[in-house]
């Protein structure tokens, strides 16, 4: 009886194996052709279970299974930190997966998302320009490193997918634009920047300014000496 209960169990800290011997590990699933297991109730899904714990790593390659993923994860988050123009993290609680590939699809080229733990993040910005970033590392984030100069065309989409869902609780947790901190509350700054385009166009209007303001300085002066040289011709014309 004590045995049976064992059984059942599936979380015992002693694994099958150890329990019932290499006999009921290598025979076939099936009670009925298993000496061990035959007669006392045990089903195929109990032996299944045991098998998968027999064969599921022990617990110090576990650990060293998730630190090197991790130590990956860390290392892929730096190298998209490399020429990234701004950071931001977007609370994606409630996100399905199909909805993230929604995401992603819509995203400009020189634009990534990751998901990636805040402690992670954390130890990638750790000591570089981004680390103005951390006051964003809480709740649960997806991140975007944006490699272009566009920003508001690579916020775009995620605040288009917001509306859509109508996910008013999934805002940016934050992001880092030239060395500053921006809060949700401040992303409308980001989100307004003049594009690339409208900068050139500025700034050609600014060199076409001054030119026409020198032509209009040098050609009023020369107006002026015309009309009072006019003036001083007629007055002499006058008194003669």
């Amino acid at each position: 009886m004590a045995t049976q209960a064992l059984v059942s169990c599936s979380c015992t800290s002693v694994s099958a194996k150890e329990q019932f011997g290499s006999a009921f590990w290598g025979a076939p699933s099936s009670s009925s052709n298993n000496p061990i297991i035959s007669g006392s109730g045990y089903d195929d899904a109990q032996a299944r279970c045991f098998r998968r714990r027999a064969r599921a790593p022990l617990p110090g390659v576990r650990m060293a299974i998730s630190r090197k993923k991790k130590e990956e994860t860390v290392d892929r988050a730096k190298q998209q930190l490399e020429g990234a123009y701004l950071v931001a993290g977007i609370k994606y609680a409630g996100l399905t997966v199909k909805q993230f590939q929604q995401l992603r699809k819509s995203l400009p080229q020189d634009t990534t998302l990751m998901v990636a733990k805040n402690k992670l993040i954390g130890k990638a910005i750790e000591g570089t320009r981004w680390e103005a970033l951390k006051p964003a590392l809480t709740g649960m984030n997806a991140w975007l490193f944006v490699h272009t100069e566009e920003i508001p065309a690579a916020l775009k989409p995620y605040r288009t997918l917001q509306k859509e869902l109508k996910l008013e609780n999934n805002d940016f947790s934050g992001a880092v634009f030239e060395g500053r901190f921006y809060s949700p509350e401040e992303f409308k700054a980001l989100e307004t920047m003049p594009t690339r385009a409208d900068l050139y166009s500025k700034l050609l209007g600014t060199l076409k300014s001054p030119s026409s303001n020198l032509v209009g300085t040098l050609q009023g002066p020369a107006r002026n000496l015309v009309f009072t040289l006019k003036a001083y011709v007629k007055k002499l014309e006058e008194e003669a």
